[in-house]
């Protein structure tokens, strides 16, 4: 079935459907991203598209003169990433219109990220649209949408104060460390990776009074710098396995596209260190640190939806906040979606649209 004319859509998965073993089969690396875009830049149909890829999700935002156009990304993506179909299609989340834009606004926010309020998000949508403005994937209905999506945002987030407390994974993750042991001051702390969630570990964990610091990366000289920078110590990245056993606590956050720890690693650092306990905090995706280490005697491994589970808690004091930020939401998708809607107010298929989310899965 054709639709009437040109349609806004989204296509993807988040954290609201997809758990993280999934997520992490679905993520783009970047050597993956410019790879993708090879493929389905000369898709027919497909006018203009943006992808969101971050923890917790891979979202296309895009413009199409068919449902078809819509199925045939599908298609390929499922095809490049070696996801069935029938999978992706139970777990995917597909709307259009100005459903569309109410969805952007709710992450570009933080309303729809796995911990309400946080900071990241909003520099992963600005980057996303200005990667997609490079490549030149974007034309006049997401130039409106995503510009005007960041304004709108800006206002609710400051208006509401949804973000107040600095949330991010980073503090989520060092007050769980703090938590544990009361105090970090004895923790010896390896940060594995020195982008910017490293950094703002590095922060937080400093700021937290931690006495020892060290800093690992696969470019040596990024970990010297952030090692510079907090008075911390760098660490080769390839001497991670063997120096395991002196630490307290390890985090990592890298890009790598498979792990960095593995459980044979683990369990010679525990062989020389049996009565301490070990603690991971996996912040990555895909996965850093395997899964099996977490069945090793006094080991603990937190990942990425444990953290959410965590800072779940803080949701209910934040309920009024977030009344308010949906109020504003909607009322602005609205006057944005009578905006675009002259040049893509095709509909879609109703078979491809996904069902609006329960009460209950919502924030």
């Amino acid at each position: 079935m054709s639709s009437a004319g040109p349609t806004l859509f989204l296509l993807g998965a988040s954290h609201r459907t997809t758990p993280l073993e999934l997520r992490e089969k679905l993520a783009l690396t970047e050597e993956k991203m410019a790879a993708f875009h090879g493929r389905i830049g000369t898709l027919p149909g497909l006018r203009e598209y943006a992808v969101l890829n971050t923890c917790n999700r891979v979202e296309f935002y895009g413009v199409a003169e068919s449902p078809e156009a819509i199925e045939r990304l599908q298609s390929e993506f499922c095809g490049f990433q070696g996801f069935a179909p029938e999978e992706f299609a139970r777990i995917r989340k597909h709307v259009a219109g100005p459903e569309v834009i109410h969805h952007l606004l709710e992450v570009s926010s933080g309303l729809d990220s796995q911990m309400l309020g946080e900071n990241e998000i909003f520099g992963q949508v600005k980057s996303a649209y200005a990667s997609a403005q490079q490549r030149g994937t974007v034309g006049p209905v997401l130039n409106r949408v995503f510009q005007k999506a960041f304004q709108a945002a800006k206002h609710v987030r400051t208006e509401t104060a949804i973000t107040e407390g600095q949330i991010s994974v980073a503090n989520v993750a060092v007050d769980l460390a703090l938590t544990i042991f009361g105090e970090l001051s004895a923790a010896r702390v390896l940060l594995v990776g020195a982008g910017e969630i490293g950094e703002k570990t590095a922060k937080a964990f400093q700021s937290r009074g931690a006495g020892s610091l060290t800093v690992a990366s696969r470019t040596l000289g990024r970990a010297m710098e952030l090692a510079t920078t907090f008075g911390a110590t760098a660490l080769p990245f390839e001497h991670v396995p063997a120096h395991l056993a002196q630490y307290d606590i390890v985090v990592c956050s890298t890009a790598a596209p498979h792990a960095v720890v593995r459980t044979d690693d683990a369990v010679a650092a525990m062989r020389k260190r049996p009565a301490l306990p070990l603690f991971f905090i996996d912040l990555a995706l895909p996965r850093d640190v395997e899964p099996g280490i977490a069945e090793l005697a006094n080991v603990f491994l937190y990942n990425l939806d444990d953290l959410a589970k965590i800072a779940e808690e803080n949701r209910a004091a934040r309920a009024a906040k977030v009344s308010h930020a949906r109020t504003l939401i909607s009322g602005k998708a609205e006057h944005l979606w009578r905006q675009v809607e002259p040049q893509c107010g095709g509909g879609v298929s109703p078979a491809l649209v996904s069902p609006a989310l329960k009460p209950s899965e919502q924030v």
